[in-house]
């Protein structure tokens, strides 16, 4: 009888995916909140957005990701996400209709449709299921149509406890 220890997972030929390593840096995402512009929390008034915008420093978006949105219960016009759009766009490294939140699961599956598939072809493939950070549905999702046209099989956990998702016959 032998004493050497073998890893069968490591031997099994796996691929761990880890959807967390496409998450985007907390540091590079900003929102701003067109709530935040109201007058008495109702309304927008032209002149004193202008204004408002005209005196804001717009370098604090510098190359971030930047989330545009209204957590207010108040009708916003069209204009008035194109104006900020206007001063957002040379400075920021990009801009998105929604909150951090949004934001975050946009620039997450924008990650996994860039990912190139090839490095997974005839690859049995783990999803990594578990984390310190909660990964949206919509990302399981994206990352299992991406995969499922190349890959040998589809798997959901970690490597030495899987549930099966997808297996090529």
């Amino acid at each position: 009888m032998s004493d050497v220890i073998v890893n069968k997972v490591a031997e099994s030929g796996i691929v761990s995916l880890d959807l967390q390593d496409f998450l985007p840096e907390e540091s590079a995402l900003a929102s701003i909140d067109l709530k935040d512009f109201l007058f008495m929390g109702l309304i927008l008034k032209e002149k004193d957005f202008r204004t408002a915008l005209q005196s804001m420093d717009w370098k604090v978006f510098e190359g971030k990701a930047v989330g545009l949105h209204n957590s207010a219960d108040a009708i916003i016009p069209a204009w008035a996400y194109m104006l900020v759009a206007a001063y957002l766009q040379p400075v920021a490294g990009s801009v998105f209709m929604g909150d951090t939140d949004a934001l975050r699961r946009h620039l997450l599956l924008g990650a996994i449709n860039a990912l190139p598939a090839e490095p997974y072809q005839d690859k049995r493939v783990v999803i990594k299921g578990c984390g310190d950070t909660t990964i949206p549905p919509e990302a399981y999702l994206g990352i299992t149509l991406k995969l499922r046209p190349v890959a040998k099989s589809i798997m959901y956990g970690e490597p030495c406890s899987t549930v099966p998702v997808f297996k090529k016959k």
